[in-house]
């Protein structure tokens, strides 16, 4: 039988998503609980890879187990949450068609970063923090250029895996919270770095380096080197992932958002 499990984690102490040798990573953690609660191996395939230090707070993957004799679903998903580390937990649980895939069904992903602009001792593994505000009609102009389709090359890792750089982008966009502020960006995929590298970059305009028609003609350059820096990774968040809804219709998902895509 296969399962979606939707998690939520702190990224802080962990080298990203991936199983990589000789790191700690999230997939490493939640196959070595799986495998060790339902008493055989188990390996999960994520919605996407987060980056060292980035954090979830929905977060899908799949597996393939037979759950064993007397064990049903709810009282799988509290075992694992006790196996698991602190910073690591499953908030919901469900089969899926065996064809089902976490990864190649998402149909549409949404990223948050959060910034500080109140010294908060509570929120530095989670938050950017800046000691003024940055100018948020400006970094909101210079956002509006990521809308639609387009070629994100000026916003990737160099040396990624990507066969392409063609992300279709519908919501971009910079917003007040209480003590700060928060980017939110969703589309139907994502290029390694970029969103780190797009607040970068917005934060450049926003601080007055850079004019929002400057980050349009950096965006269509096609050459990295003419982004600014990443962003740290702690402010990042990978917030929801949207499925078709016969794959997570009628579920009860983290904050009772509608995680099924109508796009």
């Amino acid at each position: 039988m296969r399962y979606f499990l939707h998690l939520a984690y702190d990224g802080t102490d962990y080298h990203g998503w991936q199983i990589q040798p000789g790191v700690s990573t999230v997939q490493q953690e939640l196959d070595r609980c799986l495998s060790q609660v339902l008493r055989q191996p188990v390996y999960c395939l994520g919605s996407g890879r987060t980056d060292a230090g980035v954090h979830a707070s929905h977060q899908v993957a799949h597996f393939d187990a037979e759950l064993p004799e007397g064990l049903d679903v709810p009282t799988l998903l509290y075992r694992l949450n006790r196996a698991l580390p602190v910073g690591i937990r499953g908030q919901v649980l469900h089969p899926v068609p065996p064809d089902a895939h976490a990864r190649y069904h998402a149909k549409i992903r949404t990223y948050e970063y959060h910034v500080r602009l109140l010294p908060d001792p509570f929120a530095t593994r989670f938050s950017l923090y800046l000691d003024r505000a940055p100018d948020l009609a400006a970094m909101n102009e210079a956002a509006a250029h990521l809308l639609g389709t387009h070629d994100f090359t000026s916003f990737s890792k160099v040396k990624g895996s990507e066969k392409h750089y063609i992300c279709t982008c519908f919501e971009a966009g910079w917003h007040e919270e209480p003590g700060g502020l928060v980017f939110r960006i969703r589309a139907n995929r994502f290029v390694r770095g970029m969103v780190r590298l797009v607040v970068g970059t917005l934060l450049s305009v926003g601080r007055g380096k850079m004019p929002p028609e400057q980050f349009g003609e950096v965006f269509r350059s096609l050459n990295r080197v003419h982004a600014s820096g990443a962003a740290l990774a702690n402010g990042l968040f990978l917030c929801r992932v949207e499925y078709p809804a016969e794959l997570v219709g009628g579920q009860e998902l983290p904050a009772g958002l509608p995680y099924f895509s109508r796009e």
